[in-house]
């Protein structure tokens, strides 16, 4: 395995970094600020203004593998653009790489008919709208994604769509234009795993009702958010049915693939700048006669950090390269595993960071308070710990005749 990145790899890293450095990492105050004032969901002029900085760039739909809309990287390419984007929890939007819109841009490009690209994928690839997935339900168990229970049900040339669907993100936004929605199509299918299927439903539809925001610790995560949503007879046409009725879990693998590794990749982004902060934070504070980076436990955590970083980095180019290399489905082991160990990693890093901050780390002045939300965040999000580890485990006893 050779993960050294070409010339091609290594000067969009420049790039991306040099623009992180010029618009980001500057912005990053007026950013709290412009969310602060009036309507908390209304999208923020910075992002907005260096999204056509970006596009200007050529630092555009860089996620995008396999397809002549996007930049045309592999999983590997992208891995190190995607840590560097991480290292700020708005900046991927700027490069019109953030989730959902990633996952359902993939959906549609691999999964959508022509006139669902020209109609949703278009726009989203021009960074024109958002989009929500709404899969998770609060009724049920959503770690097992056999117990959804929102019917699509087929009325004629129509389908009509109900339940009610919670972390659902970018639901709150006012771009979001458009839901993917799983639900099923055929409860009574004896295989569970083609009872469910995938269907796009525009955000105007009658019937859908954003109930309340959701906010992870206390932050809300506005303007784009996660947003609890009822669907109430929402009546779309047949034809915004994905791939065909009860292909719903294979449109999710082909989906949750990326976007697992996705997260990632941003989170080891995410501890590398925890890790910084840290040690910039305890070269310069002094306790009990020394700098606080002069006490051995200090310096352990900082080895420890940098091992468990290094360590997750080599996972993550591991796995995207046997899905560049085999596919999704034969990489199945390798990004579950990279989904355990990184949200695990990073939690563990920011919270070393906030220790090292004291008081401050807990408060919103460094922003590790928010980072360490967001990475425990994700020890949930397209699956828990517990599902990743049952399968890695499962796997393993396969491969021991």
């Amino acid at each position: 395995m050779d993960f050294e990145y070409s010339d091609k790899v290594k000067g969009l890293m420049e790039r991306v970094s040099a623009f992180m450095d010029e618009h980001i990492f500057p912005n990053e105050a007026r950013f709290e600020e412009e969310v602060a004032e009036g309507d908390r969901w209304q999208p923020t002029k910075v992002v907005e203004e260096l999204k056509r900085k970006a596009k200007a760039a050529g630092l555009w739909n860089l996620f995008l593998p396999e397809s002549e809309r996007g930049a045309g990287l592999t999983n590997l390419e992208y891995a190190p653009l995607c840590e560097l984007m991480g290292r700020v929890a708005w900046a991927p939007e700027v490069f019109n790489c953030s989730a959902p819109d990633t996952g359902n841009m993939e959906v549609l490009e691999r999964y959508g008919s022509e006139e669902m690209k020209k109609q949703w994928l278009e726009p989203l690839l021009n960074g024109e709208i958002r989009s929500c997935f709404a899969m998770t339900e609060p009724e049920v168990a959503s770690s097992d994604a056999t117990n959804i229970q929102s019917s699509i049900m087929r009325e004629g040339d129509n389908y009509v769509i109900n339940g009610r669907k919670w972390w659902s993100s970018g639901a709150n936004d006012p771009r979001c234009k458009v839901f993917i929605f799983m639900g099923k199509t055929d409860p009574a299918n004896p295989n569970r795993h083609l009872q469910q299927s995938m269907i796009v439903v525009p955000r105007d539809t009658p019937g859908i009702t954003v109930l309340r925001a959701l906010p992870v610790f206390g932050y809300d995560d506005a303007p784009h958010g996660h947003g609890e949503v009822l669907f109430e007879n929402v009546r779309v046409p047949a034809g915004n049915i994905l791939l065909g009725e009860g292909r719903g879990f294979e449109i999710a693998q082909g989906r949750l693939g990326p976007g697992r590794i996705h997260h990632c990749m941003r989170l080891i982004g995410l501890a590398e700048r925890a890790l910084e902060k840290m040690c910039k934070r305890v070269k310069s504070r002094v306790a009990f006669g020394k700098t606080v980076a002069e006490q051995t436990v200090t310096l352990e955590r900082i080895a420890e950090a940098r091992i468990m970083i290094d360590q997750c980095r080599f996972l993550t180019l591991n796995a995207a390269d046997k899905m560049d290399r085999y596919g999704n489905k034969v990489a199945a082991k390798e990004i579950a595993m990279i989904k355990v160990a990184a949200p695990n990693m990073a939690c563990k890093v920011i919270d070393w960071a906030i220790q090292a901050h004291g008081g401050g780390g807990v408060s919103n002045d460094f922003g590790l308070a928010y980072a360490y939300a967001g990475a425990r965040t994700l020890r949930l999000a397209d699956g828990p710990d517990e599902v990743h580890r049952n399968q890695i485990g499962k796997l393993e006893l396969r491969r021991v005749q």
